[in-house]
């Protein structure tokens, strides 16, 4: 009897057999009632566009009666109706910066996934993977270096035949939380860019052609020769463009942007010092992080939320449908990631995620109460089960614990 009992509790402990938290309003918000018509609608950054996009359709097959809209307008544009309370939810490749969380209600920031900046170029007759360093790519940009047979492009690339052609630069036209990011890593590789132009969504381009959104600046790049752009990783994999093979932050690599490599950059940045969800973050980046084959041009994209989502939800129904649906995309839409060319989440990011939809009230309300699965087990029953493997109580005592927990609802066994 002591045995069987061990190892039933053992099992449970040890999640190794079927059982369920029945309070599901503890791990993650409840599902969507299927009574209930559900509407959402967000705007913001073209970078995460085809893994929202996704997404929608995902959570469409699974609720018919969930409806997720999604403008994809640009990271500035969400960032504006964000502040005007027009939306739901805003997605950003750039956190808030301080003006601009001081002129919004206090807004969450929740990380939606890890993605890349893609340095891409049509040139005839160039491979994929030309390498280039931070200074190169800056000066490319800034108008300094006009012809693809450069000699700094050149040095770096010995054996390839570079035409004697003019570089056509092409931009985001729009306010670009892409364009932040890639303007950000320009100011941290090259002085004379930080000094002369600076970082932003939008900035005083020196040369080039102007496109709005991620998919504007690749078809433009696409139909035109001889040019270099910036795009999220994802549409350089569905567009099979080609991409540059940028230096590392520490000078010791050209690191070609994929999923690893963009995990790479990730995997140590991503979990540790970053804020709470309700702090701000306008110091987080994932650019140039160390590692001889981290791409340096790596970054969290986000979804803003309202931390009271009275003015942008119908009622206290439809707002805990909006937070099912974040905390969907942070967990179970994560699985549909790595197709598109993103990183999922580690989980110490999901929790910070977590802690902050915790907070989101409705009409002075709590929508749901965050509570990690392993917090759920009291403390007093753990050490019940450290008594009872030191054969320190009774068969009796174990099963009196065990029966707490399934009384409580706190375990289904099943």
């Amino acid at each position: 009897m002591r045995i069987a009992t061990f190892m039933l509790i053992a099992a449970v402990l040890a999640c190794t057999v079927p059982i369920t938290y029945a309070d599901a309003q503890t791990a993650s918000p409840p599902p969507p009632s299927p009574d209930i018509s559900y509407n959402v609608d967000g705007a913001g950054a073209t970078f995460p566009f085809p893994l929202i996009d996704l997404w929608r359709v995902k959570i469409a097959e699974e609720f018919d009666n969930f409806a997720m809209n999604y403008q994809s307008i640009g990271s500035g544009g969400g960032v504006k109706n964000h502040i005007e309370e027009t939306i739901a939810f805003a997605a950003t490749d750039a956190p808030l910066t301080v003006a601009e969380a001081a002129a919004v209600n206090p807004t969450l920031h929740i990380p939606e996934a890890i993605g890349a900046v893609n340095i891409v170029y049509n040139v005839d007759g160039v491979p994929d993977g030309l390498k280039l360093t931070g200074q190169t790519i800056s000066d490319i940009f800034e108008g300094k270096i006009t012809q693809w047979d450069d000699p700094s492009i050149a040095a770096t690339n010995p054996g390839v035949e570079l035409p004697s052609e003019r570089i056509t630069v092409v931009h985001r036209s729009d306010g670009s939380g892409t364009t932040k990011v890639l303007t950000q890593w320009l100011s941290l590789v090259s002085e004379s860019w930080d000094e002369d132009v600076g970082s932003g969504k939008s900035v005083g381009w020196p040369v080039g052609i102007g496109s709005p959104g991620n998919e504007g600046v690749a078809g433009t790049m696409l139909t035109t020769p001889n040019s270099i752009a910036y795009v999220s990783i994802a549409y350089a994999i569905q567009n099979d463009i080609k991409s540059v093979a940028v230096e590392n932050g520490d000078m010791t690599n050209f690191v070609y942007p994929s999923l690893q490599s963009t995990a790479d950059a990730a995997s140590e940045l991503a979990r540790v010092s970053l804020p709470a969800a309700e702090e701000p973050w306008h110091h987080v980046h994932l650019l140039n992080a160390p590692g001889e084959n981290s791409y340096p041009l790596s970054t969290f994209t986000y979804l803003l939320v309202y931390e009271d989502v009275t003015k942008v939800t119908a009622d206290k129904q439809d707002a805990a449908g909006l937070l099912w649906m974040i905390d969907w995309m942070i967990t179970e839409g994560q699985n549909y990631s790595e197709g598109l060319g993103f990183v999922p989440l580690p989980n110490e990011v999901i929790e910070i995620a977590k802690h902050g939809l915790s907070r989101v009230t409705y009409d002075g309300e709590q929508i749901w109460e965050y509570i990690p699965e392993a917090d759920l087990i009291p403390d007093w029953v753990r050490q019940i089960f450290v008594f009872y493997a030191n054969d320190q109580i009774s068969d009796a005592e174990l099963v009196g614990a065990l029966q707490y927990l399934i009384g409580a609802g706190i375990i289904q066994l099943s």
